[in-house]
């Protein structure tokens, strides 16, 4: 499995999103500047997020985007399987073997590629959109400890 461009560029784009929104809707074209993005190609990102209510458009000259769903509900694998569909290594149904290769490929689906995706698919889930924002906001160093007195 490898992550597009429209995969990885949608993660960006929906953690940034996820920061701005506070501050009102979006407009593509700052998200792009922004991510340093083609608002063309962000269009179509967020056209598929949009279908899949994860995001809402706002209409009109000063129009944009903001988040359908909360941070902390929304996975990285959600976002992914949106814009990339299944992320399954490899199309089990697609296998076009003979009878006595056929217990191969199972043993082979079954100890490797199935574990694999399992493992995929288990970071992916586990990881919020909220939790990337955070970790976002810490490397940039926004989260200033707090000294109580």
């Amino acid at each position: 499995m490898k992550i597009s461009t429209k995969g990885r560029y949608g993660l960006r784009a929906m953690i940034d999103l996820a920061i701005y929104s506070s501050n009102g809707h979006q407009a593509l074209g700052q998200i792009a500047q922004r991510q340093n993005v083609s608002e063309i190609y962000l269009e179509q990102v967020f056209s598929a997020l949009r279908k899949n209510n994860m995001v809402q458009s706002v209409k009109g000259a000063q129009g944009g985007y903001l988040l359908a769903v909360d941070p902390k509900d929304v996975t990285a694998g959600d976002i992914l399987r949106v814009l990339e569909g299944d992320v399954s290594i490899i199309d089990y149904g697609n296998e076009d073997v003979g009878a006595e290769h056929s217990k191969l490929t199972t043993c082979i689906n079954d100890m490797v590629w199935r574990r694999i995706d399992a493992n995929i698919r288990d970071l992916v889930d586990g990881i919020t959109l909220e939790e990337m924002v955070e970790d976002y906001k810490k490397k940039l160093g926004l989260h200033a400890p707090m000294y109580y007195i």
